[in-house]
């Protein structure tokens, strides 16, 4: 599809260039698809339970912010693992899952000029592809920063130059990052705040896997920012946290001036949230059971993965999240060569990323990789490492 006007900016979806990557080539085994972080497990039952019960609100049109409930279960999760202290009635509003928020944010601090010039938004390479969509419908320019493994796969937003920090208006950042699956600590936080502060632009905390993680429990932007959190605004999901991604289910959170703005903007889209599922919402952020059952499943997945492939010069285990950003040289090339002989789909990489000289593949700070998702059952996860194993193997000088 051809987009018009700045639209036609668009990177090309990253799965649109995945399926033009292996769709032609017959799979070698039957198809095992590790390429799309779509969390699969049963559905907790006092979800199933709640939408039950309310089940005869479909019949509403719901409220954009919610409900009493959902505010306050949205809060106290947010005070339980954050340790913040938020208003639920101004300073949280539900989403109709993150991706909404996430595309909707820029219209609401993008002006029509910064600086004397054309507004610029940050984003780190690779990157989320809503990202980039959403900063070109807002009118502002993208800017990408390498996160690369010199710099632990965070972006270095303070190396930007001057002259487009001060047309800044806004900073997308993911952590636990997708697809690396880096987590910023105090230091990386408060080095992005100070930015923010000078430069006065909005921090669009991308918080979707903080609670995902192996060891150590990933420090989040609210835990960091001040009171009343200003030029913040952080989004959560249930699609990750609890493997609810039909559901459609988000937060954002923070300042309460942007907050108040969203609202109002969101008025007009009317991206409300079902009420039946805004109360299946409230019971999930409400209870954590679920939650570490989820992550002592990833658990085990990772200690599969560590076991069949850690002895891969290219292996490393996340700090959070459900990727594997796995080093094999060229991602494209091994990822049809994985598909063609072993029926095995990832992405890779580079399909995540843009260059960042024009024609030089291998400025595409993806292009050494491939993301692997580990969504899938135990035994599947096992049988589609074995046969990247195999692959990698053969590859090893």
């Amino acid at each position: 599809m051809i987009f018009p006007g700045r639209l036609e900016q668009l990177p090309p979806s990253s799965f649109a260039q995945l399926a033009s990557l292996l769709d032609p080539v017959p799979p070698g085994l039957e198809p095992i698809n590790l390429s799309v972080g779509d969390p699969h497990g049963a559905v907790p039952p006092f979800v199933m339970e709640a939408i039950a019960r309310h089940a005869g609100r479909f019949g509403e049109y719901p409220p954009i912010n919610g409900t009493a409930e959902w505010r306050a279960a949205a809060a106290g999760w947010i005070k339980r693992r954050f340790g913040a202290e938020l208003d639920p009635d101004t300073q949280v509003l539900p989403l109709n899952g993150t991706r909404e928020g996430l595309f909707l944010a820029p219209k609401i601090v993008t002006p029509e000029s910064k600086a004397g010039g054309r507004p610029a938004i940050l984003l780190p390479n690779p990157f989320y592809q809503c990202y980039a969509a959403a900063i070109l419908a807002a009118g502002a320019e993208p800017v990408y920063a390498p996160a690369r493994a010199e710099y632990g796969f965070l972006p270095d937003f303070a190396s930007v130059p001057l002259s487009i920090l001060e047309r800044t208006v806004a900073v997308y950042f993911c952590s636990p990052s997708n697809p690396e699956g880096a987590c910023a600590r105090e230091a990386y936080w408060q080095t992005l705040f100070a930015l923010a502060d000078a430069y006065e632009f909005t921090v669009f905390a991308d918080e979707c896997y903080a609670d995902i993680y192996l060891d150590e429990q990933p420090l989040g932007a609210l835990s960091v920012r001040r009171p009343p959190f200003d030029r913040l605004l952080s989004f959560h999901s249930l699609s990750k946290r609890s493997g609810l991604p039909g559901l459609r289910s988000g937060i954002v959170a923070g300042d309460p001036k942007l907050i108040a703005t969203f609202r109002a903007f969101r008025n007009y889209a009317g991206p409300q949230v079902p009420l039946p599922l805004i109360a299946a919402s409230a019971a999930a952020w409400n209870d954590e059971e679920h939650v570490r059952s989820n992550r002592a499943a990833y658990a085990e997945r990772f200690a599969v993965a560590e076991q069949v492939l850690g002895s891969h010069p290219g292996f490393q285990l996340p700090k959070g999240g459900f990727f594997l950003w796995l080093e094999v040289g060229d991602g494209a090339k091994t990822a049809l060569r994985l598909w063609r002989e072993e029926g095995v789909r990832v992405l890779p990489g580079a399909f995540m990323g843009r260059e960042m000289l024009p024609g030089q593949t291998r400025t595409n700070p993806g292009f050494p990789y491939v993301r692997v998702a580990l969504v899938n059952d135990l035994s599947t996860i096992q049988a589609a490492l074995d046969r990247v194993a195999k692959v990698l193997s053969e590859e090893a000088p």
